[in-house]
Formats: C-alpha cells, sequence, structure tokens
C-alpha cells in the first residue's frame, strides 16, 4: 500500500474478528514502531504485547476512568471492548529521561506517538485494525504489567482483523480552515 493511501484509509477499528494476529505481522509492527524517529534518537519507547485473555479484560477494565467518561455522559470507554476482545493489545511506554525537555514540554510523548502512528500504519498496511486509547488508570494498569515507574504509559493498542472493512471515515476539515501561510490569520 503507498504510504498517502494507507493514511487516507486508516480508520479506528474497535471491532475485532476473533482470527488471530500472525506472529509475523505482529512483528512487522513493532519494527514499524522501532524505527521511528525520535528525540536524539534515544529511542525512548517500549512496548508491552499482551495476548492473555485474563489479562486483556482487566486492561479493558482499567480503560474506564469514571472522573473522565462519566463526567462527559459515558457509561464506558467506547474502546473498552475491543481491549478485552482484540487477540493482541500493545502497551506503549515511554522513558521520559530518554527524551529531551525543553521549556516544560516533555518529548517522549512525541517520540511514541510518532512510534505509535507508524504502529497503526504498519497495522492497516498488513490488513490488521487498531485504535488509539489514550484514556487508563496508569498507575494500577503498570502495577498489573510490572511496568517500572520511571516509564509513562502513553497509550493502548488493541490489534486485529477488524469484522468490517472500508467504511468510510469521518469528514476532515478543509487544508483553508487549518492552514496558515507566513503568519497565523485569523
Amino acid at each position: 500500500m503507498e504510504t498517502l493511501e494507507a493514511i487516507k484509509t486508516r480508520r479506528s477499528v474497535r471491532r475485532f474478528s476473533d482470527r488471530p494476529v500472525e506472529p509475523e505481522k505482529l512483528r512487522a509492527v513493532l519494527e514499524a514502531a522501532r524505527q521511528a524517529p525520535s528525540w536524539a534518537n534515544m529511542q525512548c519507547w517500549r512496548f508491552v504485547v499482551v495476548e492473555d485473555p485474563a489479562t486483556k479484560v482487566q486492561i479493558s477494565e482499567l480503560s474506564y476512568v469514571e472522573a473522565y467518561f462519566a463526567t462527559r455522559g459515558y457509561r464506558s470507554n467506547p474502546a473498552q471492548k475491543a481491549l478485552a476482545e482484540a487477540p493482541v493489545v500493545i502497551v506503549a511506554c515511554g522513558e521520559p529521561t530518554l527524551s529531551g525537555e525543553v521549556r516544560g514540554q516533555e518529548y517522549y510523548l512525541t517520540d511514541v506517538g510518532i512510534a505509535a502512528q507508524n504502529l497503526m500504519l504498519a497495522a492497516h498496511d498488513l490488513g490488521l485494525g487498531t485504535v488509539f486509547v489514550g484514556v487508563f488508570d496508569e498507575e494500577q494498569l503498570g502495577e498489573l504489567l510490572g511496568i517500572p515507574a520511571e516509564l509513562r504509559i502513553v497509550g493502548l493498542f488493541p490489534i486485529g482483523y477488524p469484522q468490517e472493512q472500508g467504511k468510510e471515515g469521518p469528514p476532515r476539515k478543509p487544508l483553508e480552515e487549518i492552514v496558515h501561510y507566513g503568519k497565523y490569520q485569523v
């Protein structure tokens, strides 16, 4: 698949078939994440691959943070079921000490974000689906997975074969609304 086509056609997938992800495809997705650029090439990202059904259910339960969802009128995290039912969940972490910080901006978030985009595009290219899940109880999730305290969990990625293919994505704002040349124009 061509890169621009992959970018345009990738969709967030929250419903997966029960077909397992082949080890070579999982490795290819992780390799794509590993190839991402990072601050001073420090490669601060770390990934935990979870395939155990009981652990995935626990991860799913930790993705509902009442203080966040209840105040927005949700009874659950829309991706909660995907975390429990996807064949694989990848937990993306960053080590802040291996990335830069300038004026309070911590670049480990950017580094892991770039790796995550590579991961999602590679998954799509291989016929797999995924979705970024960014709300979870970080402390309890870290304890569950034995993640060292110096790492920060940045996102969760359920991965598998989508139940449905080819749905059209949500509309995107026109370039004229989001791009400014020379100076920001109000």
